[in-house]
């Protein structure tokens, strides 16, 4: 396939102006394929007598084309581009019939048929440059058009789309013409839908989903509705500019291989959030940010969209912080940014300290293949984070006049970073323009380091070494020891306001037990800690009075660990070793009240430090640590006070377990004494590690899914039986996932989540040459959704050792991996590198 260059999308935005399409798809043609019928009419800017230029389309079949009533030749289809030639100025209208594929992998129309009953969903996900799959477009973000769609569905079913629809008749349903849209933003969900609607200020809302669901939806049906509620009213007192379409609807859709999609009007969210299963008060604020992060971008990205890939932050980085934001302001959900320091900023940090960084507006991104790669923590958390710090600089006023000014300039058309920042720079006198250079075009992690001067009269000042280059503007948190609780409670002393690079040292009094730079995490930025203060935060981290306070220390805390003996000239001083890390957990976890905080330190525990940070021998010991920390936890919440911190120590004993003994008597009563009951997420967690443990069998696999036939338990099995430390068992899923390409995008991830497992190192050994190859013939052959599958969750990260290096290394030099899987590959072999690198500090 053809992907399309930043220099072919200029000179054809100078060529065209787009100005309806008109689509009609039929969804009743069978399983495999449906018809779309499409009629383009634009205008040829250039006055030329001759124009050429293309339009992309990835049919089934291409029955027939016309240009101004007259046939052009199907065959003439180059890839996914049908040349447009001898175009003249003035008025076009292009004709396209064609038989498009169903797609299994969440690309393009993906189509369902739920287990449970039986039904059948489609819904489309276009984004980047999979239009392509569902109807022929000029596809480019700044074309933008209006667009009329009717699609005729089987009986039964409900169409939706990015308009109001109506039912015509005999299955035919037509939706109101969109406002001017870009191309990837069309968007279509039909099936059995389970609705529920409501309005809101004028407005029609509904969520949607499939009919297996309903009872879970409704469940939660009021919270959804109030947060989308909360969320529009408070946007609306932030934007001037109002809500620009005619409907909001939420639909929650099967194998979706995003968070959510901001499709004006029809916002798809994976349906992983129509909870079946008890879940935590935190995991309730994440589905309550996906909502007020779709909705900031119906304003970020729809009513002012980019230009081109390369400003992919001024969609993902402006909704995520407002998301964040917003959510704090406006719901009962106060305290998001915890959840965001422990949950995303790490991504964010990760991701920028690895050779595939780029700056947070990349200058550069010359075609979709490579655009497609930078959805990352970088333009999602590390941009979020510039904007925080932003608002901190600016003031909130002046930024909100800023993008309420930028708003008015280009709705309904495309920006670019330049035009933003210009929007800024009108609203304030500092020095956006130098901002922006600092912090959107450099890439990296600044490091900021604390020294503190002990004068003759006992007291101290304060100087920050920073290693980078961007300003900061941050707090620092002097905290003292309280004496009365016997020095297990730290006390704020006061919170310093600095601009680093400083002018000056800070005078500071006396020095405190707790130096804490970046208190209230405004900027981003890896802090280190004094000698002293770091003594305290391993003796006292858990007596600091604010999660937030605590998730900047934790952080640092992981930072010390992934640095150790990094040669890059950020060597950790003091060093903390992943044993310490989980010795840290283990002192401190047992008194957290914050849930976010206790996920993230145990995900970080488990997976990093226990799964590869240490060696083999050293494994049993940490997995022995983790699960007396589980158990503590458990007992403290036997009173029932905290369920959601019970549920979060649960799920983990679980995936710690070293004998099978307690959680398969867990699994036959059906629940944890003292609660909770074992719900199916609980009960396909146990069995997964029971398999694991080679303390479960084909047959009680088999029975599980005959009690959850679901497309949840479908996938439980998948995972639990490539899990299972039998060579036929692992043959079977190898070849499920690199030979039979039958497999829908979740199940490849359900059964690449089994295969690899620490503790069964010796007889997956084999794979670990194979996979490299088998990766990239499966990435070409099924394209960047399983290709981004293959190597997030195939890699065998548990092999931390110079071979599995140096086959991938072979790969990436010999073997041309697709630009989605070499992404992925370069970023896992780095943290390999990293692993080694840990594990040889030790």
């Amino acid at each position: 396939m053809s992907v399309l260059t930043r220099d072919e999308a200029q000179s054809r935005a100078r060529l065209l102006d787009v100005h309806r399409y008109t689509i009609d798809l039929d969804l009743t043609t069978g399983d495999e394929t449906f018809d779309s019928r499409t009629v383009i009419r634009f205008s040829v800017l250039e006055d030329h007598d001759a124009t050429d230029t293309f339009v992309e389309l990835k049919p089934a079949e291409l029955r027939s084309v016309t240009l101004d009533g007259q046939p052009l030749d199907p065959d003439a289809l180059d890839e996914n581009r049908l040349p447009l030639k001898n175009l003249t100025t003035g008025e076009h209208e292009l004709r396209v019939d064609a038989a498009m594929r169903y797609s299994r992998t969440g690309e393009g129309m993906h189509r369902f048929t739920d287990p449970s009953d039986g039904e059948t969903y489609v819904y489309t996900q276009l984004f980047m440059d999979d239009v392509q799959r569902v109807f022929a477009a000029f596809d480019q973000p700044d074309l933008k058009a209006v667009f009329d769609l009717s699609v005729r569905a089987p009986e039964g079913w409900t169409v939706l789309a990015n308009g109001i629809t109506e039912p015509l008749g005999d299955g035919r349903w037509r939706a109101a013409t969109t406002p001017l849209i870009s191309t990837y933003l069309v968007a279509v969900a039909a099936g059995p839908w389970h609705s529920v609607r409501t309005e809101h200020r004028g407005l029609p809302f509904g969520i949607h989903c499939r009919r297996s669901l309903a009872p879970h939806l409704d469940t939660d049906a009021d919270e959804i509705l109030e947060i989308t509620k909360q969320c529009y009213n408070r946007y609306h007192e932030k934007f001037e500019e109002p809500y620009p379409f005619d409907s909001y609807d939420q639909a929650f859709v099967p194998e979706f291989n995003a968070g959510a999609m901001e499709n004006p009007g029809l916002v798809t969210f994976r349906d992983e959030f129509v909870y079946r299963s008890a879940v935590t008060d935190t995991e309730r604020q994440t589905r309550a940010m996906v909502i007020a992060h779709e909705m900031a971008h119906m304003w970020f990205g729809d009513l002012v969209t980019l230009r081109w890939w390369d400003d992919i932050w001024l969609n993902e980085s402006f909704a995520e912080y407002m998301g964040y934001q917003t959510l704090t302001e406006a719901t009962r959900f106060t305290d998001t940014w915890t959840d965001f320091g422990v949950a995303r900023k790490s991504w964010g940090y990760d991701a920028d300290q690895r050779p595939s960084t780029h700056p947070v507006a990349p200058e550069n991104v010359d075609d979709t293949a490579s655009a497609l790669l930078n959805f990352d923590g970088i333009s999602y958390a590390k941009g979020a984070s510039a904007l925080r710090q932003l608002v901190a600089w600016l003031g909130e006023k002046d930024f909100l006049a800023g993008i309420n000014t930028h708003f008015a300039r280009h709705r309904f058309a495309n920006a670019t970073l330049a035009d933003f920042i210009d929007s800024l720079a009108g609203a304030t006198e500092r020095d956006v323009h130098a901002w922006a250079d600092a912090w959107l075009r450099t890439t990296g992690v600044d490091t900021l380091t604390p020294r503190v001067a002990l004068a003759a009269d006992g007291t101290c000042t304060l100087t920050v070494d920073r290693t980078g280059s961007r300003p900061h503007r941050i707090a620092a948190g002097l905290y003292d020891l309280d004496v009365a609780d016997h020095d297990r409670n730290l006390v704020l002393r006061e919170r310093l306001d600095l601009d680093i690079p400083q002018a000056a040292p800070q005078p500071i009094g006396k020095r405190p037990a707790l130096l804490l730079l970046n208190d209230g995490d405004l900027t981003y930025a890896k802090v280190r800690f004094d000698a002293g203060s770091f003594e305290t935060v391993r003796a006292a981290l858990s007596g600091l009075p604010e999660p937030l306070t605590r998730a900047v220390v934790w952080n640092a805390l992981r930072d010390a660990v992934r640095d150790a003996g990094d040669s890059a000239g950020t060597t950790v001083e003091p060093p903390l070793t992943a044993a310490a890390y989980l010795e840290a957990a283990r002192t401190h976890l047992p008194r957290e009240t914050d849930l976010a905080l206790v996920q993230g330190v145990l995900a970080f525990a488990t997976t990093h430090v226990a799964d590869r940070y240490l060696a083999p021998e050293q494994r049993p010991a940490a997995l022995a640590t983790l699960t007396a920390l589980c158990r503590d936890l458990i007992r403290r919440t036997e009173d029932g006070d905290n369920p959601g911190l019970r549920l979060i120590a649960v799920r983990h004993f679980i995936d710690v377990a070293a004998h099978p003994d307690t959680i398969a008597a867990w699994l036959a009563d059906g629940t944890v004494p003292g609660g909770p009951e074992l719900d199916p997420e609980l009960r396909w967690r146990v069995l997964a590690r029971l398999a694991v443990l080679g303390a479960t069998d084909e047959a009680a696999i088999a029975a599980e899914l005959d009690r959850d036939p679901s497309a949840t338990g479908q996938e439980g099995a998948a995972r639990c039986r490539a899990a299972l430390p039998d060579p036929e068992a692992k043959r079977a899923a190898w070849e499920a996932m690199f030979v039979r390409d039958d497999l829908s995008n979740y199940l490849f991830t359900a059964t690449a989540r089994g295969f690899w497992q620490p503790e069964q190192a010796d007889l997956v050994r084999e794979y670990v040459q194979r996979y490299y190859e088998d990766a990239v013939a499966v990435a070409a052959r099924r394209g960047p959704a399983i290709a981004d599958a293959a190597g997030r969750w195939a890699f065998p990260a548990h092999a931390v050792d110079t071979d599995t290096l140096r086959l991938g290394e072979e790969c990436l030099r010999d073997a041309d991996p697709i630009p989605a899987l070499r992404r992925k590959l370069v970023d896992q072999l780095d943290d390999l590198t990293r692993a080694l690198r840990v594990r040889g500090s030790h």
